[in-house]
C-alpha cells in the first residue's frame, strides 16, 4: 500500500531513461505534427495520440521497451494507457519531450 501511494506521487525509484534507450528503447512523442515538427526528442517517433490506436503496426513487438513523450505529460499518460490495454509490456511515461530530452543526455 505504501509502494503504490510512493509511486502515485513520483517517490518510487526513478527510471534511467538514458539507459533505456540505450538498450534500444524507442521513443513515441504524441504531439501533433505541428507541434513535434517544431522541437523532439531525436530518434523519436510522431504518432499523435488521437492516431495512436491506428498506428499500432509501427509498434510490431509489443515486448519492446516504449517510452511515450509529448508536451507536458498527460497525452503520454494517456499513449501508455492504451498501449498497456493493447498489450504492450514495458511502456513508461517519459513526460514532456524537453524534460526528456535533458534526461538523456
Amino acid at each position: 500500500m505504501i509502494d503504490a501511494i510512493k509511486k502515485l506521487f513520483g517517490f518510487g525509484p526513478s527510471t534511467n531513461y538514458a539507459e533505456l534507450v540505450k538498450q534500444g528503447a524507442i521513443i513515441v512523442d504524441v504531439r501533433s505534427k505541428g507541434e513535434y515538427s517544431g522541437g523532439h526528442v531525436n530518434g523519436s517517433i510522431n504518432i499523435p495520440l488521437d492516431t495512436l490506436s491506428s498506428n499500432l503496426g509501427k509498434l510490431k513487438d509489443k515486448n519492446k521497451v516504449i517510452i511515450t513523450c509529448c508536451a507536458s505529460g498527460m497525452r503520454s499518460a494517456s499513449a501508455k494507457g492504451i498501449l498497456k490495454s493493447k498489450g504492450y509490456t514495458s511502456v513508461y511515461n517519459g513526460g514532456g519531450w524537453s524534460s526528456l530530452n535533458n534526461k538523456l543526455r
